[in-house]
């Protein structure tokens, strides 16, 4: 039987390796067994699909087979300011009409999808890219080398426009999962929920202590919560 959602957070967030994909539906906000059964079971129907498209053949050849069914099943898949979600990012690919998500939710389904056909991939994340601020994609290991992905754009597999960037930053599943509470976070603090804003911010760094933007966003949080001398450790932390 599936743990339940608060288990596996609990198991997540004190170190254990549950999956991406778990881990990702938690972050989420899957709450309930069944809910996680159902997404989980929504994955294992998108892996059967992609199935012929993917194979057989090389790492690489299995990996641009996910990425252009992908694209070929739901072209309208980027929104900037998007979901970052694995929940929403699975209902739209299988649906119709809205996008699918921004980077995040766009690099997190595909590399669960690719987990899940036996490749390995991880992320970057970027400070600035594109002109529009932070950034993520997924990075592919085979065949000796890295290969960029990148998600938001159609031509994106084995994308060479990343190469020179500054500050690549390797990320895996941890980060990624990371990235998801901090969006929460972020969007729970746009409609001034501060107190649940800093339950998130607090799982993003339990994840990816190092995540400076996070704790940035933390202080934020504190200073708008009245813990003044809090916030401004919490600053002076994330600046430096």
């Amino acid at each position: 039987m599936e743990k339940r959602p608060a288990v596996l957070e609990a198991m997540l967030l004190g170190g254990s390796d549950i999956g991406l994909a778990r881990g990702a539906l938690v972050a989420s906000g899957v709450g309930t067994e069944e809910e996680l059964t159902a997404y989980l079971d929504q994955i294992e129907r998108l892996h059967r699909a992609i199935g012929p498209a993917a194979g057989p053949g090389d790492e690489v050849s299995r990996a641009r087979g996910i990425f252009q069914w992908l694209w070929r099943t739901k072209p309208h898949r980027y929104q900037y300011h998007g979901s970052f979600a694995l929940t929403q990012a699975i209902d739209a690919q299988s649906g119709d009409g809205e996008p699918v998500g921004n980077c995040l939710g766009l690099t997190v389904l595909y590399n669960v999808l690719a987990q899940r056909a036996g490749l390995e991939v991880g992320a970057v994340h970027l400070e600035e890219a594109f002109g529009l601020g932070p950034h993520v994609f997924t990075v592919l290991f085979a065949g000796g080398r890295s290969i960029d992905v990148e998600n938001i754009l159609h031509h994106g597999f084995d994308y060479d426009g990343h190469l020179g960037a500054a500050r690549r930053e390797q990320w895996g599943g941890r980060e990624l999962i990371a990235d998801i509470y901090h969006s929460t976070a972020n969007a729970l603090s746009e409609a001034g929920r501060w107190e649940q804003a800093l339950e998130c911010y607090d799982k993003a760094i339990l994840l990816n202590p190092g995540y400076g933007t996070v704790r940035l966003n933390k202080g934020i949080a504190l200073a708008e919560l009245g813990r003044v001398d809090e916030a401004q450790r919490w600053l002076e932390e994330g600046a430096g």
